[in-house]
């Protein structure tokens, strides 16, 4: 059987690189390499593009050492990367590319854009897809037409934060404390805090803005944090449940991947119906920002009510050892290799 080449991309440029090359390390050793050549790509956190040589250095981080450049080409004719060395030039054909990236210049649609210019197949959602679910503003535009429920949220552009005061009155007029303030464009909860009262709102609003030109201010939702898993393409479908039990305020960068005491729980007790009524609507938001191949969506089961009120889709969730996302599929009897090569057979299904 004649192998395929899959290309794995990998570290980026976003405030997520180093969780990113962890995740990569986990699809790498999943990928089926009876089926499969496997070539891994480094980004850099300042943009250089670079092979590694083996798992063993995607995992010590020696691969940020390496002297082989590499480039996607976007010319449709050579479908592959250039690498160059000593100021050799050699084009490589990929078949397939799995990029293992999260958060911005990964996760947004720019990587996806770049491939489709190629004319290379890869693992995860398209460009529109990638776009709106990185942008939490747009997202929730599209998730009002569903008649999800969500968090009430004031828009703020980072230009209004020149007269401080009149953000503050109109959050103020708008939400009572305490509020998250989140930048539309970030993962893993970067930059995202909460604010109790007006000196720690100015902080958080200041502090979003150094991630992104759009910040939203959310109403606090007291309740369970819940998240279900998306697979599939035309016929999508969604997995069990998984609940967050955060060590911190609330489930931010520093409690999801460095906090011990944050666990998460798989097939948590819920009210009768309320697991239905996430899976359903995970895979209706899925289907309404034209998800493909895999989503993590999350929510919020409301204290009081066990109303479900939908958070935020991500289009490339992470595969680490305490990523949800794997977890939830092993939960159904789907392993991480099974997972892996189902999510790259996907790419040659688009």
């Amino acid at each position: 059987m004649n192998k395929k080449t899959i290309a794995v991309l990998f570290g980026g440029q976003s405030s997520e690189h180093e969780v990113s090359c962890v995740s990569a390390a986990t699809i790498i050793s999943n990928i089926d390499t009876e089926k499969y050549e496997v070539i891994l790509i480094g980004i850099t956190k300042d943009g250089r593009w670079l092979k590694a040589a083996c798992l063993e250095d995607v995992k010590s981080g020696v691969w940020r050492d390496s002297k082989t450049t590499a480039v996607l080409s976007p010319d449709a004719s050579h479908k592959g990367i250039i690498f160059m060395e000593e100021g050799k030039a050699q084009v490589v054909k990929v078949d397939v590319v799995f990029p293992a990236l999260h958060g911005l210049y990964g996760e947004d649609g720019t990587v996806q854009g770049l491939l489709k210019l190629a004319g290379i197949p890869y693992v995860g959602c398209g460009v529109v897809a990638s776009a709106v679910s990185m942008d939490k503003f747009y997202t929730k535009v599209i998730v009002d037409t569903l008649h999800i429920r969500q968090a009430k949220y004031v828009p703020v552009h980072k230009h209004e934060l020149r007269d401080m005061d009149s953000v503050i009155a109109r959050v103020e007029k708008a939400q009572s404390y305490p509020v998250f303030v989140k930048p539309s464009n970030a993962g893993s909860s970067c930059g995202v805090s909460k604010a109790s009262n007006r000196k720690e709102l100015i902080k958080a609003l200041e502090l979003a803005a150094e991630h992104d030109k759009k910040i939203l201010v959310e109403e606090t939702i007291l309740g369970r944090e819940v998240e279900c898993a998306v697979l599939g393409a035309y016929e999508p479908k969604a997995s069990g449940v998984g609940e967050i039990l955060a060590a911190a305020d609330f489930y931010d960068y520093d409690a999801k991947y460095n906090n011990t005491e944050s666990k998460t729980i798989i097939s948590p007790e819920l009210p009768e119906g309320v697991e239905e009524t996430i899976r359903k609507a995970a895979v209706d938001i899925f289907r309404a920002v034209d998800g493909f191949g895999l989503s993590r969506v999350d929510f919020f089961v409301e204290k009081d009510t066990n109303e479900v009120v939908f958070n935020e889709i991500n289009t490339l969730p992470g595969f680490t050892a305490i990523s949800m996302y794997p977890m939830l599929w092993e939960a159904k009897g789907i392993g991480k290799k099974e997972l892996v090569n189902k999510l790259i057979d996907l790419a040659f299904v688009r």
